[in-house]
């Protein structure tokens, strides 16, 4: 009998892992009527995979501890700070409008639409952690500390940017207004740009241990960066909000939407 090669199992011992926890929190969505707990998971999903690749891994070396840590740190702060800004608000709106255009029976369909997808789509972008836990061991180089760099520096400038949103939407004076200081100065989305360099960082270690073999994980870093610029992140957050928000509108004329960089002279202030 054939037996599958040794990097198929444990790609699928990946993929295993996030359908299963997937299932669990749509079980729980059902019960508590909120999908949104989606976000919840997410990065939970993509942090628990690269454990699941240790486990196969030949040698625990400091690339593949490199990568668990900062994976880890970026799936912990990441579901504490949704799970903290989330609490007792309910279902975020925008699963709401999916509930109602998906009903009835939006429980059965959000397995597939919401959690399904999830999982698949997690399993895609933990792809660098599996490569970097099968890579042969080797010393750390110079596209090493890149990578080690870029990632460690998206998750603080990720944090960074939401402790400020965290910290002036809990001042009730701000109610209506729109944050644009910090981080926000220089780039509307602060914490799609540091999560986005997360991804690309980690992409450099892995590939620095797996060589040209590791390439094709380039489709993680990639696959991020559409969802948080065309699909789930800024598109989809900014697609009426000029409408709804004529201050939000002069805020888009003077700051970019990802890179950061200084107000552009001439919009107002």
């Amino acid at each position: 009998m054939n037996t599958l090669p040794p990097a198929v199992v444990v790609a699928l011992s990946g993929l295993a892992w996030t359908l299963a926890a997937s299932v669990a929190t749509w079980l729980v969505s059902v019960v508590r009527k909120d999908a949104s707990l989606a976000d919840r998971m997410w990065p939970v999903l993509i942090a628990g995979c690269g454990f699941t690749y240790w486990a196969w891994s030949p040698t625990m070396d400091v690339r593949v501890i490199a990568l668990l840590v900062l994976s880890g740190a970026w799936g912990l702060r990441l579901c504490a700070y949704i799970s903290v800004r989330n609490w007792g608000h309910g279902e975020d709106h925008r699963y709401r409008a999916m509930r109602e255009r998906n009903s009835p029976n939006f429980a059965g369909k959000s397995l597939y639409l919401v959690f399904g997808l999830q999982a698949v789509l997690a399993w895609i972008v933990s792809a660098p952690l599996m490569s970097g836990a099968l890579a042969p061991p080797s010393s750390l180089g110079v596209v090493d500390m890149a990578g080690i760099s870029l990632a460690a520096f998206g998750i603080g400038f990720e944090a960074v940017g939401d402790a400020q949103m965290a910290r002036f939407k809990s001042d009730s004076s701000h109610a209506g207004q729109v944050m644009d200081k910090g981080l926000w100065r220089f780039t509307r989305h602060p914490n799609y740009f540091g999560e986005t360099c997360v991804w690309w960082g980690l992409w450099l270690l892995a590939l620095s241990g797996a060589g040209w073999a590791g390439a094709w994980t380039v489709v993680s870093p990639v696959l991020m960066t559409v969802l948080l610029l065309r699909v789930s992140g800024v598109s989809l957050l900014e697609k009426d909000i000029a409408e709804r928000r004529p201050a939000y509108r002069d805020y888009m004329q003077r700051t970019n939407a990802f890179i950061p960089g200084p107000p552009r002279q001439g919009a107002k202030q």
